[in-house]
């Protein structure tokens, strides 16, 4: 017998650019379930409107820029890494409950040991935002013992290095201002495409993770393929943290692969190749 309908969608602002839909559709068809899922645009101010106007049928939501902190206080509960991170990015509706998880952090460390197997000693992060948090978050649970976190303005860094600091494994992050040349094991950035470009002869790694997947290829991974540097995608992080939110909105395994094709089809036709 089939499960039920239920409406599920990704909230942020701006979100066109979504691949969410494209892959939790196709964890659907995979799984057999008749639910939907849309992109709906939604900004901090009406975020906690819009989640109160919510009816029976809405099983989940996946939360963006810049909505992963905002929506904690609608939460009336929160898993380990989400109250660590101090941000949420999957809230689970049901029996009048709003339950709030982050997949970015475990989705982060699926990806990069799917790609490198390391080292991670040293880390440079571009950008200091909830998914900055979540990155570092996940390279200290790969045994990550020093960050340089590269913002535009280090005062706004303050709950990416709380977010650490409550971790309690002694990762030492000092923060600098973007622009700065630097290196380590592995560079991340967070940070848009188009902002890139006057950063790309500063920063550099053996392992690059890119967060960023539309547009592809950004500036940051042109150059890193180039040096031949082991390569972590957008759409790696996305799609392991999508599948974890499909196995705790369905209740049954996320199908990683359909997901992953889905994904790589859709950025294939909107003309920049696959990540």
């Amino acid at each position: 017998m089939a499960a039920p309908a239920q409406r599920c969608a990704v909230l942020g602002s701006p979100i066109a650019h979504s691949l969410s839909p494209v892959l939790h559709r196709a964890a659907y068809r995979e799984l057999g379930l008749d639910w939907t899922y849309d992109a709906i645009e939604v900004d901090e101010a009406g975020l906690a409107g819009f989640v109160e106007g919510l009816d029976g049928a809405w099983r989940g939501l996946s939360l963006t820029m810049p909505l992963k902190r905002t929506v904690m206080g609608l939460l009336d509960e929160v898993d380990a890494w989400a109250s660590l991170s101090g941000a949420a990015n999957t809230v689970v509706l049901g029996e009048g409950r709003r339950l709030g998880y982050n997949t970015d952090i475990p989705g982060a460390k699926a990806a990069l040991t799917e790609r490198s197997s390391g080292p991670w000693t040293d880390a440079v992060v571009l950008g200091g935002g909830a998914t900055a948090a979540s990155v570092l978050l996940a390279l200290t649970d790969l045994g990550c013992h020093r960050a340089r976190l590269l913002v535009r303005e280090p005062a706004r860094a303050h709950e990416t290095l709380a977010a650490v600091a409550r971790h309690g494994r002694g990762l030492e992050v000092t923060v600098g201002v973007l622009g700065e040349r630097a290196s380590g094991d592995v560079l991340v950035s967070t940070i848009p495409a188009d902002a890139q470009p006057p950063l790309v002869p500063l920063v550099e790694a053996p392992v690059v993770f890119e967060v960023v997947y539309d547009p592809w290829p950004t500036p940051l991974a042109r150059a890193a393929r180039a040096r031949k540097a082991a390569m972590v995608t957008g759409l790696d992080l996305l799609v392991h943290q999508a599948a974890l939110q499909v196995t705790l909105m369905t209740g049954r395994p996320g199908p990683l692969p359909a997901m992953r094709q889905a994904g790589e089809d859709a950025l294939g036709s909107r003309g920049g190749g696959t990540a």
